[in-house]
């Protein structure tokens, strides 16, 4: 065991977040001899982890403790382990700095644990992060690493904490697939892995980071290990080469690879970064189908070709491989109009690929951008949109972004606000639903949008979504199709983005049955 795990039997840790992560870190705290104190404000989640054997204090009263001199109580803790949800600059956080305690995550935790065989021999991780496509590619990689006989859990972000899968008891996973988000990987300065993967970034989370090369520097934390695997079609994540700290640096593309290089070649995928030149798949046997897809579909190969996996598991795994709920998924057709759900766009780039895949698109979209511009998305699907409809807190934001590069687009605003207020850029919206005078459209650049406003007043997320749905069936033609692609978060009416997209099907099949979806 490390000095510094040796350092926490006796003494006091502190968990920020009683979440599934949070939670997840009680046992091995626990099992290293430290006593657990958890922190929330949520009494439900502080009560779950009093089962699990811990101790618990409420945020606010934490916080209050340790307001008069910025350290007070928490010199008491000789670690505090922190959930992703909470940024650097948190009072708990900034505070627990103020005091010189060390702060990690959970992942950070995991790894430290995993590297001290605190539960077996040590684990290879192969590490996906970027903006979009992490939990497609990290499925692909787990199929493929499945087809190779390798015992191996998807872990990390996707749902399943990496803490609970060193832990499991039913079966050892000699390879970890570990998903991270730029949360994760901001507080695990420490993860080495045997090869790790950037797919793509573009403009997300600016809030929590504080700005795009914060986000930047965090996905970083990827290429530290042996291998390093970027998306070379992605203007940011293809020019970060000479930031990688890995041993060797591959990339991946849709276009015919150059040496050290995976991508197409016709109908087929092929290697060039680990092999002469291996196939490995057919274009055919990828799913999803269409660019996304074929990416991640090249990225989980090319990690799983640098712990040498070979290529016919490869081609077995990817062709097994099937798409996971709320990504593109389609959910039914009315009246000739498909409806499709991709609740896990949570980002304009995400948004983004599900637009440009259809021909004339009426857009569901809104929700917490998180910072995030939507100008350059709404330029380039445009010319396919056919209608918008737009909830959630900053659906003012994109109806600003519609004046200025979509004018002319039918715009549905179902406002669920008691006061008619919705985000927009320096500006509230009027009482008649348009932009306000400060949302930074131009002024006299050209027609603007036909732009409705729905009210309905404190309306929950599901009722919400059952009136964009209407509204968007009364845009749509037989042939067109309607997309939720929110390019936004969904804390802000929902309880996650799975509970959009069921929100979403349940109104397609309340439309189906009521036979008048025009």
């Amino acid at each position: 065991m490390t000095d510094e795990l040796q350092r926490l039997h006796g003494a006091r840790v502190l968990v920020a977040g009683a979440g599934i992560s949070g939670r997840a870190t009680i046992r091995p705290l626990l099992d290293l001899g430290a006593r657990v104190t958890v922190t929330d404000r949520n009494p439900d989640a502080l009560a779950h982890s009093v089962e699990l054997g811990a101790d618990t204090i409420e945020l606010d009263a934490l916080l209050d403790d340790t307001a008069d001199d910025n350290s007070g109580t928490m010199r008491e803790f000789a670690l505090v382990v922190t959930s992703p949800g909470f940024p650097p600059d948190a009072p708990l956080l900034s505070r627990a700095a103020g005091a010189a305690v060390p702060i990690w995550g959970d992942i950070e935790l995991s790894w430290r644990i995993d590297q001290a065989e605190i539960y077996g021999p040590v684990r290879r991780w192969l590490v996906v992060t970027g903006t979009n496509g992490k939990t497609t590619t990290t499925m692909m990689l787990h199929a493929i690493l499945e087809s190779a006989g390798i015992s191996s859990v998807a872990c990390g972000n996707i749902g399943l904490p990496v803490l609970d899968a060193l832990r499991r008891d039913d079966r050892r996973a000699d390879v970890l697939a570990v998903e991270l988000s730029s949360f994760q990987l901001h507080w695990a300065p420490s993860v080495r892995p045997a090869a790790g993967v950037i797919l793509n970034i573009a403009e997300d989370h600016l809030d929590w980071h504080g700005g795009i090369e914060n986000y930047i520097d965090a996905k970083l934390g990827a290429l530290t290990g042996a291998v390093g695997v970027l998306g070379l079609d992605d203007q940011i994540a293809g020019g970060l080469r000479d930031r990688s700290q890995s041993v060797l640096t591959v990339g991946f593309t849709l276009g015919y690879p150059d040496a050290g290089q995976l991508g197409i070649s016709g109908d087929v995928l092929v290697d060039r970064a680990f092999a002469d030149s291996a196939v490995l798949a057919s274009v055919a046997d990828v799913t999803p189908a269409g660019p996304a897809g074929l990416s991640d579909a090249l990225a989980a190969a090319a990690l799983a070709r640098a712990i040498d996996v070979p290529e016919a598991a490869v081609h077995d795994g990817l062709r097994r491989h099937q798409v996971g709920p709320h990504r593109a998924a389609p959910v039914g057709t009315v009246a000739g109009v498909d409806y499709i759900d991709d609740s896990k766009a949570t980002n304009p780039h995400a948004a983004r690929s599900s637009l440009l895949a259809r021909d004339a698109v009426v857009w569901i979209a809104g929700g917490l951008l998180k910072g995030a511009r939507v100008d350059d998305l709404v330029a380039d699907v445009a010319p396919r949109l056919t209608g918008a409809v737009l909830l959630g807190r900053d659906a003012g934001l994109i109806a600003d972004a519609l004046a200025r590069h979509a004018p002319g687009v039918p715009v549905v605003l179902v406002d669920t606000r008691d006061d008619g207020a919705m985000s927009s850029e320096g500006s509230e919206l009027g009482q008649d639903g348009e932009p306000g005078q400060g949302s930074g459209a131009k002024q006299g650049s050209g027609p603007t949008p036909e732009l409705r406003r729905v009210s309905a007043p404190g309306a929950d997320g599901p009722a919400a979504m059952r009136i964009a749905v209407r509204e968007a069936a009364a845009l749509a033609s037989p042939g067109h199709a309607v997309l939720l692609a929110p390019a936004a978060a969904s804390l802000d009416m929902f309880a996650d983005y799975a509970q959009r997209g069921r929100s979403f099907a349940a109104a397609v099949d309340e439309l189906r049955g009521s036979g008048t979806p025009r």
